[in-house]
């Protein structure tokens, strides 16, 4: 195994003692991480659809109602951007939701939030160890969940298969989003590179105007959970 490789997995596996998210006053039934693209691909009006259908999202009473449907009714999410290796950043911190209210207060902050990473190469590795970090260790959630979407492949950075695979050792699940609108069957290299843990899924979308839908859809099926067996 590389050197650079085994200093990263220490580095990995250290880092959550010193970010992880403050403990919820009460249980949750989720703490999600939503990742989104910010690479050179996605350009202004790219980015503002997808701060946009997030905030849609947020504002639905469908996804409110799911929240509802909840053991305990609650759920912890925040929002980070990120681009290449080095590039990867919270927009809005962690926000508990209980109740319509708090949605549409974290639907607000979305759709305000503006760009704040550099434009750089796409390293959804680099996204989904940052994202572990943010998730931490913290046991107050029945689940852990990164929400990472993109329009490209992994180019720089780490081997993502390698990072996905850490983070389902942590027992986090990482769910994708394809956005498809340049490279054609995007979902299939999620499916074999990206996602993976408990309850797993990508959805796709044909391009960012189709992103709205495909967002609400995917953070309903995030906050409901996997079927029981």
């Amino acid at each position: 195994m590389p050197r650079r490789f085994i200093l990263f997995l220490f580095l990995f596996f250290a880092a959550p003692a010193l970010v992880a998210p403050p403990a919820a006053a009460k249980p949750l039934d989720l703490r999600l991480v939503l990742a989104v693209d910010c690479s050179y691909s996605v350009d202004s009006t790219e980015f503002r659809l997808q701060m946009q259908g997030i905030a849609e999202a947020f504002r639905s009473q469908a996804l409110a109602r799911a929240i509802e449907q909840g053991t305990h009714r609650r759920i912890a999410v925040l929002l980070m951007q990120w681009s290449n290796e080095s590039s990867q950043i919270v927009a809005v911190p962690w926000t508990v939701i209980t109740e319509r209210a708090d949605a549409l207060a974290f639907a607000r902050q979305v759709a305000a939030a503006p760009r704040l990473t550099a434009e750089g190469g796409t390293s959804l590795s680099s996204a989904l160890l940052f994202a572990g970090e943010l998730l931490g260790q913290n046991a107050d959630a029945r689940r852990r969940v990164v929400d990472i979407s993109a329009d490209g492949r992994n180019n720089t950075g780490h081997e993502v298969a390698k990072v996905r695979d850490l983070l389902v050792g942590r027992g986090i699940t990482v769910n994708g989003l394809a956005i498809e609108n340049e490279v054609a069957n995007l979902r299939r290299y999620f499916a074999r590179r990206v996602v993976g843990g408990d309850g797993f899924f990508v959805v796709a979308a044909k391009n960012y105007q189709a992103y709205a839908e495909a967002i609400q859809r995917k953070l309903i099926m995030e906050i409901s959970g996997p079927p029981l067996s």
